[in-house]
């Protein structure tokens, strides 16, 4: 009789209950070794990939891609004796989603893929992420296939499996994503991307047709046309009301925001700022050799004033122990940067900040900036963070009152460098300036301690020469 395995979602850590299937990254009938990525999961923090904890034939994926899944809930089961029978399939239980069959033929052993005893040796397997293996498994070709509405047969399965494999388009889970959200067939799209990849340009640029609007002469997609997500129409005035789902890191950043605010007595403090200085330093170290590979950006010397001012005034890199009634002051800087990716809202850090001299500073903001643009931030850059800049100026914001990323007591929010009359020696002159704004935990820093901190990021960027002193 062949041993039938089930993998069940497992905890995933950090008190995440539950995750959203991305995309499948096998198909009934698969033959798969240990450790090989079997599906690709996105929680309330992030999307990672699962590894198989079998090595076997597949037989039953019990869910299909856009599902969410408890943890404890059963995600593919195995056939780990394949050759002594058929791939027997287990039916799903209660009202879940009718699972992918496996084909009715077993698919005859990979000579290359070793089974599980002789791949250890005759010890036990280890899966990834609990300990090492004596020999690395070469991973087979991935299949997708998409989530039939009810069971079908095994050859119908098996057919539309191998067209799925040779004809679905190449695109980025986050821009998939994106594509069912509002609607759009992927299949459908041309990708503009290397060797034809669907890039999110090209999903906003069919939102803009599907909108009535294309520029003269251009295909170029208007930014202030908004297409609206799928409608779950309600009652009589069905036109004008729509609902959209919260999950994954959405729900998440809402839950953390509402329990930050209502627990944390915030105060926000404001200074305009004349970085002028700073600004002409910004070109003169962008020519620098060490910086060629490296954005030389305004966030970036915000960054470093941050990380000094830290050091002299730590109560603002400090947490609040409920538990307890103490206040944990940190003598390390893990700088939370605020990212808006396609999934959402996420604040990843860089740690040990402090240690970072100017140039590794800049290299750890653009690797953060382009892992959040791919989404590839793991839940471990989003851990432990202890004070965050937000940027809002980005969008030609002037400033705001940000809410502080809970565990923190401060987050720093940098508005629009503007050019504005200024009175500077004594004279009006055209220059440079923004405003910063420090939203703070009142039951850690007082007033007093707080303007210091705010007045020495100012000073900092005033006269970059401070700010170079300590780098």
């Amino acid at each position: 009789m062949p041993r039938i395995k089930e993998f069940k979602l497992p905890d995933l850590g950090e008190g995440l209950t539950e995750g959203e299937i991305l995309r499948w990254l096998v198909a009934p009938g698969d033959r798969v070794v240990i450790n090989q990525p079997i599906v690709e999961i996105e929680t309330a923090k992030a999307a990672v990939e699962l590894p198989s904890p079998y090595a076997g034939v597949v037989a039953t994926l019990f869910h299909g891609e856009g599902s969410t899944v408890d943890v404890g809930q059963p995600l593919i089961s195995f056939d780990t004796e394949p050759d002594t029978a058929q791939v027997a399939t287990t039916p799903p239980v209660g009202d879940s989603p009718a699972p992918l069959a496996a084909t009715d033929a077993v698919p005859t052993p990979d000579p290359e893929t070793p089974a599980v005893e002789e791949e250890n040796n005759g010890r036990t397997a280890v899966l990834v992420g609990y300990g090492p293996r004596t020999v690395s498994a070469k991973r087979r070709a991935r299949k997708e296939v998409p989530t039939p509405p009810a069971r079908v047969s095994a050859a119908a399965v098996g057919a539309a499996a191998e067209h799925a494999a040779t004809t679905r388009n190449r695109a980025k889970p986050p821009v998939r994503r994106m594509a069912r959200q509002y609607g759009l067939d992927i299949e459908e799209l041309a990708g503009s991307g290397p060797g034809g990849v669907v890039t999110r340009a090209d999903v906003e640029q069919a939102l803009s047709l599907a909108a009535g609007y294309r520029a003269p002469g251009t295909t170029d997609v208007r930014a202030d046309v908004v297409v609206a997500a799928p409608v779950r129409h309600l009652g009589a005035d069905a036109d004008a009301e729509e609902r959209i789902p919260v999950h994954g890191v959405r729900k998440l950043t809402a839950d953390a925001m509402v329990r930050s605010a209502f627990s944390a007595p915030h105060v926000t403090e404001f200074v305009a700022v004349d970085v002028s200085e700073t600004m002409r330093l910004r070109s003169d170290m962008a020519a620098l050799p060490e910086f060629a590979d490296v954005k030389v950006s305004p966030l970036l010397f915000v960054a470093k004033a941050v990380v000094n001012a830290v050091r002299r005034t730590p109560m603002l890199n400090s947490t609040w122990d409920e538990a307890a009634q103490e206040i944990v002051v940190k003598h390390y800087v893990n700088l939370g940067i605020a990212a808006a990716t396609p999934r959402g809202l996420l604040v990843p850090n860089i740690k040990r900040a402090d240690h970072l001299t100017l140039v590794e500073l800049a290299q750890a903001l653009q690797s953060l900036a382009l892992t959040a643009r791919e989404g590839k931030t793991s839940p471990a850059d989003m851990q432990r963070g202890t004070i965050t800049i937000t940027n809002v100026g980005v969008f030609g914001v002037d400033g705001g009152t940000p809410i502080i990323n809970p565990g923190e007591s401060a987050i720093l929010c940098i508005g629009a460098i503007r050019e504005l009359p200024w009175v500077h020696r004594g004279k009006i002159a055209i220059r440079q300036v923004t405003q910063l704004s420090l939203s703070f935990d009142h039951r850690v820093v007082d007033g007093e301690v707080a303007s210091r901190f705010l007045r020495d990021i100012a000073q900092q960027l005033e006269s970059p020469a401070t700010l170079l002193a300590w780098s």
